[in-house]
């Protein structure tokens, strides 16, 4: 069963993808690291082309470690919440 905040996760990210609005590359580091964690959660794995920005956007996520994915979730939303009004 899909739950309220499932639903309201994937609005979100539904907006925040398809909005022409550019996000400040420190944003865009806070919806990746969200995002990767409400839904990977702590598996974490660098990607093969490590460069340099890959290795910011994981050391983004890494920084969650131990958020519980659905805080996760929450934080995501109001995160684009904030910035698309």
């Amino acid at each position: 069963m899909v739950s309220k905040l499932d639903i309201l996760f994937k609005e979100a990210f539904l907006r925040a993808t398809k909005t022409k609005q550019k996000f400040a590359p420190d944003v865009q580091l806070r919806l990746y690291a969200y995002y990767k964690q409400a839904t990977k959660g702590d598996n974490f794995a660098l990607s093969v082309d490590d460069n340099l920005k890959n290795a910011f956007k994981f050391n983004a996520w890494v920084q969650l470690k131990g958020m519980d994915e659905n805080e996760a979730k929450k934080n995501y939303i109001k995160l684009v919440n904030s910035i698309l009004t």
